[in-house]
């Protein structure tokens, strides 16, 4: 399969600027949604995989979304929806809530909380990271900062778009 039949060259994308909320630091730059942005068959993991792999973003896994508030200080993370349905909240227990399927990709900067809601028994995603880059764990605690801060001030910007390479809006948004 070539990667680009299983891209949609014109998702809907929803860029969310989420604000440090005394608990979350969230991020100066905005969490990147693509609706339907790869057309694939449920359960078509590899494919999310080779795609984020095609535009170095690796260090890569297959589970779901962890179902309390967490962050990343040391990484920008990745999630395609390979299958089922899920409820995601990015930015804290004031944040936003969407619901996310199958061929959606959600791009969430270093420091934006995400947290499961709630998703259908067959719920699966692939998440990813920029080449380089590792994950840590933060849960909002008061303790985590002020390191956490000077955490995400370090991490580099990816060079690419997890999805569309040197066309995303990743590119567009966050180095802009």
């Amino acid at each position: 399969m070539v990667l680009t039949e299983v891209i949609n060259d014109q998702p809907e994308v929803i860029i969310k600027q989420l604000q440090d909320d005394g608990s979350f630091p969230n991020s100066k730059f905005p969490a990147i949604i693509y609706k339907n942005s790869l057309k694939i068959m449920e359960n078509d993991a590899a494919t999310v995989e080779d795609v984020f792999k095609s535009n170095a973003w690796f260090n890569g896994w297959r589970n779901g979304i962890y179902t309390y508030h967490h962050y990343h200080s040391t990484a920008h993370e990745v999630l395609g929806i390979y299958s089922g349905k899920v409820k995601v909240q990015l930015g804290g227990p004031e944040g936003i809530t969407f619901e996310a399927s199958t061929g959606d990709i959600i791009i969430i900067p270093a420091g934006v909380a995400h947290k499961n809601l709630g998703s259908s028994g067959n719920f699966g995603c692939v998440g990813a990271y920029p080449s380089g880059q590792t994950w840590d764990m933060n849960y909002g605690n008061k303790e985590e900062r002020p390191q956490a801060d000077q955490n995400i001030a370090k991490v580099p910007l990816p060079e690419t778009d997890p999805v569309y390479g040197k066309e995303g809006a990743v590119i567009k948004k966050w180095l802009s």
